[in-house]
């Protein structure tokens, strides 16, 4: 029940948002097209383009694989053993990769897997030399899988979970056996789910940019992100920078494209420990099996952040925390932060009131139906056209207009607000529909309207969410090194920038103490936003 005001504030605002993102993402399209690059005698798309391509859709279509493959058994053991110890804290585990930032995760899958790391010192003692390689396309798939398999893993166990327990008890009453039960109660319950899964994980795979950057090993192992970067960055070749991000457009619409016909998955939060009871996981065969594969997937998870924590610890600390590099890149960071959280917040808000408003009125045109669906579609419109070509294209833009680099701090903190806007909406719109469903009539039955309201009723409730949207915004921005990695020069330095120069000048102990430091700060900015959440028995918030 909103007011006729109310709901013209909502239209504005949301108008406002709507054409801010459109006409900022726009006009980085069009700097691309409209480049005149003066070499019009190569070929747009030429031999190395079409081999970035192929590499690009090889190693995405190979770390879904092995992601969802891998998977699979992990989220049907977990699933076939409720009783596993740990199995609540095995399932949160799961959810710290995806909240990790990737350039931290990298340097902890280089200490596991590297040169120099835990695995390959470990073969060298048998007579081994180096079997395994963290760099290139291996190095590329490892990290995929370790990012990518916890949350395939759970959005599969979260299918599994919702089997109704009478399935349990017939399979059990018939002594169906492990394979049959497979074939007829498991398979039918995970099948629907693996199309959208494997199109969200290939999309994630499909637009990685830090883990290339840092794993790629070189031009044999680049993909179309990386090398529109590398091409603005070190070749300053616009026009080869133009046809890869035209390209990347194109793959990312098409993938989108696609996902959007396959099955949504899932939320994963369902994923929280509950099972019902089950009688196939009991004798020792299945014991054994079930928990080998779990403590081989913990293992896989936990030796990387341990890698991490005692690397940091053993870096000089002290001496990072007191230079002055070190102070100057954390204030940027921060401040960047920040400005890239409360715009993202800001935005969403107006989208979630827009919306709103327009579901309140009294039988809504099909103008403002589909003005509610273009703002329901603003998440896609981001992931169609990645950071790396935005910052291209406005790169190019503002090239005529003087050094780039003084507007690269502008420039960093929009990106990173739109690259945030599709998780701050995941956490806000469930939140605010919830709550608006519930005191909606009452508010306009008291007449408590407009900024009384706000006071009275929205904020007490809303606090908690937003505080949680501000916080996961913080520490997403806080972490990438998308963005910066274009604009980054030694007036614009943060943190994940300071850590990524920092391993390019084989300086690993001191990369490897600002990587502890930056998870340690993206670590307090998630659990103060989560603090005045309450954790129930079964684990749910």
């Amino acid at each position: 029940m909103l007011t006729r005001a109310e709901r013209q504030r909502g239209y504005a605002g949301g108008g406002l948002v709507f054409a801010g993102i459109v006409v900022f993402i726009a006009l980085a399209v069009f700097a691309l097209l409209s480049f005149n690059s003066g070499e019009s005698d190569r070929p747009f798309f030429d031999a190395y383009v079409w081999r970035i391509l192929r590499f690009t859709l090889l190693q995405a279509g190979l770390s879904t694989l092995l992601s969802v493959a891998l998977a699979l058994p992990v989220a049907l053991a977990l699933a076939r053993q409720p009783n596993f110890p740990g199995r609540i804290w095995i399932i949160r585990l799961m959810a710290v990769p995806m909240g990790l930032p990737v350039l931290i995760g990298a340097l902890g899958l280089i200490g596991i897997w590297g040169r120099t790391g835990v695995l390959n010192s470990a073969l060298a003692t048998i007579g081994l030399s180096e079997p395994v390689s963290i760099y290139g396309l291996s190095g590329i798939l490892i990290a995929h899988v370790f990012f990518n398999l916890p949350l395939a893993c759970r959005l599969l166990l979260a299918g599994l979970e919702r089997l109704p327990p009478d399935y349990w008890r017939l399979s059990a009453s018939l002594g169906l056996p492990a394979r049959s039960i497979f074939r007829f109660v498991e398979w039918p319950a995970v099948k629907p789910l693996l199309a959208g899964i494997t199109g969200l994980v290939f999309m994630l795979c499909a637009t990685s940019f830090t883990l290339v950057l840092v794993l790629g090993g070189g031009p044999a192992a680049t993909t179309l992100e990386v090398a529109i970067y590398q091409s603005l960055r070190f070749d300053f070749d616009p026009g080869r920078a133009i046809s890869l991000a035209l390209l990347q457009i194109a793959v990312t619409a098409t993938i989108l494209a696609l996902m959007a016909l396959l099955p949504t998955p899932k939320n994963d939060s369902a994923a929280t420990g509950r099972a019902a009871r089950r009688f196939d996981g009991s004798d020792l065969g299945m014991r054994v099996w079930d928990g080998t594969i779990v403590i081989l997937a913990v293992a896989f998870l936990c030796l990387p952040l341990i890698s991490i924590a005692l690397a940091g610890i053993r870096a000089d600390l002290v001496r990072l925390l007191t230079s002055a590099i070190f102070w100057k890149a954390a204030w940027t960071s921060l401040w960047i932060a920040f400005l890239a959280g409360v715009i993202s917040l800001t935005a969403a808000t107006a989208i979630i009131n827009a919306r709103a408003a327009i579901a309140d009125a009294r039988g809504p045109g099909i103008t403002a139906r589909g003005f509610s669906t273009l703002l329901a579609s603003l998440s896609s419109l981001v992931l169609l056209v990645p950071p790396v070509v935005i910052g291209t294209g406005w790169f190019l833009l503002l090239r005529p207009y003087g050094d780039v680099a003084s507007f690269a701090p502008l420039l960093v903190v929009m990106i990173n607000a739109m690259t945030a806007l599709p998780f701050v909406m995941r956490v806000m719109a469930p939140a605010f529909a919830t709550h608006r469903q519930r005191t909606a009539r009452q508010a306009a039955n008291l007449g408590i309207f407009g900024f009384a309201r706000l006071r009275l009723i929205d904020l007490p409730v809303l606090i908690s969410p937003i505080a949680t949207a501000l916080s996961f915004a913080m520490a997403l921005s806080l972490g990438d090194l998308g963005a910066v990695a274009l604009f980054g020069s030694e007036e614009l330095v943060t943190l994940p920038w300071l850590v990524y120069s920092r391993l390019g000048s084989y300086r690993t102990a001191d990369a490897d103490g600002l990587a502890f430091i930056l998870a340690i700060l993206c670590l307090a900015l998630t659990v103060a936003g989560t603090a005045g959440h309450r954790v129930g028995k079964d684990g749910q918030q």
